[in-house]
């Protein structure tokens, strides 16, 4: 379920990572609008374009993340467990 839920994290993250620098939200930010030299900067394509890889970096994550779900799901033990052991079974 945890894994689940951090698919669609990436998956979220990345999507919006690649769209919201090339949106209207991106040029009516508000910290921007505050400070001009910051809004200069944002307004720099190759920042637009350097947050969309970040994005496009998010999805391959989600992407390797739901790879690595559907592998170990045909091994007959997992490769890493994050279930807790008793101190019985450390000896």
């Amino acid at each position: 379920m945890i894994r689940l839920l951090l698919t669609v994290f990436f998956f979220e993250a990345g999507l919006v990572l690649v769209v919201l620098p090339w949106s209207g939200y991106w040029e009516r930010n508000y910290f921007a609008q505050l400070w001009p030299p910051l809004q200069v900067f944002l307004m720099n394509n190759y920042v637009r374009g350097a947050v969309s890889g970040l994005g496009l970096v998010n999805m391959l994550a989600g992407i390797a993340e739901i790879w690595s779900f559907l592998s170990a799901r045909h091994l007959s033990e997992p490769v890493v467990s994050i279930r807790r052991t008793s101190p019985a079974e450390d000896q």
